[in-house]
C-alpha cells in the first residue's frame, strides 16, 4: 500500500519521474517538469493525465499540428503512432500510463 501526495512532488531535473507501477509491462510513473518535452512517437499507447498545472498539448492529425490546453483532471490519449510534445505553463505534474520502456 503507498499513498502518493502528487501535489507536493517534485524532481531533480524537468520530466524527473516518480515510478508508481508496473502492471504486465504498463507503467504508470508521476512527472514533474517545468520544461517542454521533446516531439516524440510512443511505440504505444500513453495515457497522459495532467494532476497539477497546465500544459500546453501540440499534436499532429493528418499531417496538422494542433494544440489542445490541457488543466488538473484532463486527460489525453496518443493512440499509437499519434506524434506529440508536451508544453508546460509553469510547473506541472502529470500522470503518465504506458507501456513499459517507452519514450
Amino acid at each position: 500500500m503507498n499513498i502518493i501526495r502528487s501535489n507536493t512532488f517534485t524532481a531533480n531535473r524537468a520530466w524527473g519521474a516518480l515510478d508508481i507501477a508496473n502492471m504486465g509491462g504498463v507503467t504508470t510513473r508521476l512527472h514533474w517538469t517545468d520544461q517542454p518535452y521533446q516531439w516524440h512517437v510512443n511505440d504505444g499507447e500513453e495515457v497522459f493525465v495532467v494532476l497539477d498545472g497546465e500544459v500546453d498539448m501540440h499534436y499532429k492529425e493528418a499531417g496538422e499540428v494542433r494544440l489542445a490546453t490541457l488543466r488538473p483532471g484532463d486527460i489525453f490519449f496518443a493512440d499509437t503512432g499519434c506524434e506529440h510534445v508536451a508544453h508546460p505553463k509553469g510547473e506541472a505534474r502529470i500522470l503518465v500510463i504506458e507501456k513499459e520502456g517507452s519514450i
